[in-house]
């Protein structure tokens, strides 16, 4: 289902407390075209935290992996 800017606004409410108590910082946000498709970037100590903040956020995810910049 389509994401509408309201429920991203509402995520990201629920989201902001939890940030600060796990030490996570959002960096930036990609929407498909569709609005079908969300990948988040975050600055974190460690996966675990980003998965705690998604789910005391009550944010659907299907996946959350730890990744390099390359370049």
């Amino acid at each position: 289902m389509p994401q509408s800017d309201a429920d991203m606004a509402a995520a990201a409410n629920r989201e902001r407390p939890c940030l600060e108590i796990y030490g996570v910082m959002w960096k930036r946000s990609l929407l498909s075209e569709d609005r079908r498709r969300l990948v988040c970037e975050y600055d974190a100590p460690d996966v675990e935290s980003v998965r705690r903040v998604q789910r005391e956020a009550e944010a659907q995810f299907d996946r959350i992996w730890v990744a390099s910049v390359i370049g």
